[in-house]
């Protein structure tokens, strides 16, 4: 039996802002790698093992961008299941074992992970899944518990006795009581990884949280699908309760067994433990982009889009994005979360989007904004195209720089190449498209009295988003 990858991708991750916005989460940033994000990360370490196509859980915002970096690494099959809102883990896990078992009526094993976490010893966690696969098949539900390193208060705890058993689930400790779990040696970090049998997990469900095992199994015999995606019926979904797998099922099951990960791991779940995990420089600082420093220690500076620059600083954290700016002293952490409810609550935009927002055509970049215009930098993939679409309140104006861009403008279709342009009045049906193999830049500029993206009426979208 092919073990099956299970990826939940429902976090924003709020105290890793500016970085980390809703529309850009943390697992489809490349945090602690170059390369690859947190959730590319994710799927490829599973590559190690012997797995079938995984399947990913996550919200509507974030399909379009799963999906493109799941194909950037060459998965070209997945599961992608939408939950149409975020309702914790034991709910979103019953979606998987449902998704899992259509394609396997047989039965599957599940390799439950979260898509935000970081793992760099990948012999040690192939070894520990493997030490695991017994015990799934043997009708376990197996977590797997992190070797503590230091008294740890953000995470909660796994006490374990002989034979893999679970002994109690501890929720997060106060410092005292974190040093006393460390020094003991009996307790683990509860790492959110589980290893089961679909059938298995959905039985425990039915049987501790029946109200979570029908409103689910409900959901999914109606779903939809379309293009990656696997749609459940949102209205269904709505009434089932918030609610962690450790709570519905994990602490009240008697098949629960714990399986220690002796390897590296982290959660980053923030500036400071990013700082932790990363290499640092001879000073202990943590410098990623372009940085420049002059007598400064103990920080973390990240800079996306300018020379940062720092004297005489020591345990900061500096984060430059192009629309924002986070100096914080390290220990402060948690109180990023509370910046970003003070700019959700002012009504402001720097919580949900970057500068550059992703479209499954392709991305867009504001370089300018006022009262009653805005400019854009356009970048379509190649055959991508934009919806067709009509604006009530603003009119725009495309300026090609490079490619070809098709266009239909009411009733015309033109095809306008480098320095070419074309004007789009305010009620106007007009759509976008790159014919080529090559990507299409272009300016837009807005003029309106609204300018908001909420105006646009769709008539059609071949990537089935809808008005």
């Amino acid at each position: 039996m092919k073990i099956v990858p299970v990826v939940l991708s429902g976090g924003v991750g709020s105290r890793l802002w500016p970085l980390s916005r809703e529309f850009l989460a943390k697992p489809f940033l490349p945090l602690v790698d170059k390369e690859y994000s947190l959730l590319q990360q994710t799927v490829l370490r599973t590559l190690s093992l012997e797995v079938g196509d995984p399947i990913v859980v996550c919200n509507e915002v974030h399909r379009f961008l799963i999906a493109e970096q799941l194909q950037s690494i060459d998965v070209k099959k997945s599961s992608i299941v939408l939950e149409s809102e975020g309702r914790n883990t034991a709910p979103a896990i019953a979606l998987a074992a449902l998704e899992a078992l259509h394609h396997q009526p047989n039965d599957a094993l599940m390799l439950v992970l979260p898509a935000d976490h970081v793992i760099r010893d990948i012999a040690a966690f192939k070894k520990t899944i493997q030490q695991a696969v017994e015990l799934a098949n043997q009708g376990a539900l197996v977590t797997f518990g992190v070797q503590p390193t230091r008294p740890e208060t953000g995470y909660g705890y796994i006490r374990s006795g002989e034979n893999f058993a679970v002994v109690e689930f501890v929720e997060k400790p106060n410092l005292e009581t974190a040093e006393a779990y460390l020094d003991s040696g009996e307790y683990l970090w509860n790492s959110g990884m589980f290893l089961f049998k679909a059938s298995v997990y959905l039985d425990e469900l039915a049987i501790h949280r029946d109200d979570i095992f029908h409103i689910v199994s409900s959901a999914y015999q109606q779903r939809t699908e379309d293009l990656d995606f696997v749609r459940i019926d949102a209205e269904l979904f709505s009434q089932c309760p918030e609610e962690s797998i450790d709570f519905a099922v994990m602490e009240r099951t008697n098949k629960a067994k714990v399986v220690p990960y002796l390897g590296d791991w982290s959660d980053i779940g923030s500036w400071d433990s990013l700082y932790d995990y990363a290499d640092k420089d001879a000073d202990n600082n943590v410098l990623l982009g372009d940085v420049m420093l002059e007598g400064s220690t103990n920080c973390l500076i990240r800079s996306e889009s300018r020379l940062v620059a720092a004297v005489g600083v020591s345990g900061l954290v500096i984060v430059e994005t192009a629309d924002a700016v986070l100096i914080m002293d390290k220990s402060n952490s948690q109180g990023v979360k509370k910046i970003v409810k003070r700019i959700q609550n002012e009504g402001r935009q720097e919580h949900l989007y970057h500068t550059v927002v992703h479209r499954p055509w392709g991305t867009y970049q504001i370089v300018d904004i006022g009262d009653r215009h805005q400019v854009k930098r356009i970048i379509v993939k190649p055959e991508g195209k934009l919806s067709v679409q009509m604006h009530h309140h603003r009119a725009e104006h495309w300026i090609v720089v490079s490619g070809t861009a098709k266009v239909q403008n009411g009733d015309k279709e033109i095809l306008l190449t480098e320095n070419e342009s074309t004007y789009i009045p305010a009620g106007v049906i007009h759509a976008l498209e790159n014919p080529e193999n090559t990507p299409l830049e272009l300016v837009e500029v807005q003029s309106g009295r609204y300018l908001g993206e909420d105006d646009i009426v769709r008539f059609s979208d071949i990537y089935g988003r809808e008005n």
